[in-house]
């Protein structure tokens, strides 16, 4: 594939994918106040036109470039995780020998372009969910950097593509059973989901995007569900095989995988109570962190 049809690929990919969580979880709201969905599939548009009918708001003296700047980041940050996901064995947007390190960056710029938003706003609400997102994400991000470099250890390679080929045998979700479940927590970190929602939760208003309205409020919402699409893509190629399997082309395969992924998430976001940020923080630090690491190290001795 030439350069324009990958990119072309990597735009519907990402925005088919973001208009499919957003669909389910249009359809999840419905079930959930026990009422008929109505339109689902252009749900998402009419939502797109609500938030750009409200004026942009502004706070007292706010750090505005930061401010405006910070949704966008997001968002970039999320097609640049999908861009080094392979289509196929010859067809991967940006093809990286060093690809778990690109997205492990990508998980850290998340953590400060997050934290970005609810402090350049100057206002009370957006700078607890700034600093609470950065007391989860930072320890759940070493979670999934323990997972990724223990599925990099059958291919001996950074690079998706030869991870991808690695599984051709055998997929890395039998070789390592703990390391899809512990990855897929940090899809629901980094979009700020269900459980792991303390950066824009109800009980602080919102959180990072209490006083984000219009256009930035509506690029916001969009980089949430592209960045819980790049998690579900990774995941689907580090521990799905992602284009490999039988009878339908390789792009059909990475598609349903992520389609599925997606469809697990959204279930995660709706049915797994949330707990407070203390809490979470003794979960973390003292099972999924260790269980993590010991997952590594059992990784590491199967390798050798």
């Amino acid at each position: 594939m030439t350069q324009i049809a990958l990119s072309t690929a990597w735009l519907a990919f990402l925005l088919g994918m973001a208009w499919y969580v957003a669909v389910l979880d249009g359809l999840w709201t419905a079930a959930r106040e026990r009422r008929l969905p109505r339109a689902p599939l252009a749900n998402p548009i009419y939502r797109c036109a609500a938030v750009l009918r409200q004026q942009s708001n502004l706070t007292e003296t706010p750090d505005l470039l930061n401010w405006r700047l910070a949704p966008a980041l997001y968002a970039a940050l999320a097609g640049s995780g999908v861009a080094i996901v392979p289509f196929s064995s010859a067809s991967v947007l940006a093809d990286l020998e060093v690809g778990i390190v690109w997205w492990g960056a990508v998980e850290a710029l998340t953590v400060v372009v997050v934290f970005l938003h609810g402090w350049s706003a100057n206002a009370q609400f957006g700078l607890i969910g700034a600093y609470r997102y950065v007391a989860i994400g930072l320890p759940v991000m070493l979670i999934s950097m323990f997972m990724l470099i223990a599925a990099a250890l059958p291919a001996e390679s950074l690079a998706l593509p030869q991870i991808v080929e690695s599984q051709r045998g055998l997929w890395n979700v039998i070789r390592q059973p703990l390391g899809l479940p512990l990855f897929l927590l940090l899809g629901l970190s980094l979009s700020f989901r269900g459980p792991f929602n303390y950066a824009d939760s109800a009980d602080i208003a919102g959180g990072t995007a209490a006083e984000v309205s219009g256009a930035p409020r509506l690029v916001w919402e969009f980089a949430r569900l592209a960045m819980l699409t790049a998690v579900a893509a990774m995941a689907a190629s580090v521990f799905l095989g992602g284009y490999l399997g039988p009878w339908l082309p390789g792009p059909a395969w990475l598609v349903l995988k992520t389609a599925t992924l997606l469809l697990v998430l959204v279930c995660l976001t709706e049915q797994l109570a949330r707990i407070s940020p203390s809490r979470m923080m003794t979960l973390i630090w003292t099972t999924l962190l260790p269980l993590s690491f010991l997952h590594l190290v059992w990784a590491g001795v199967l390798a050798l």
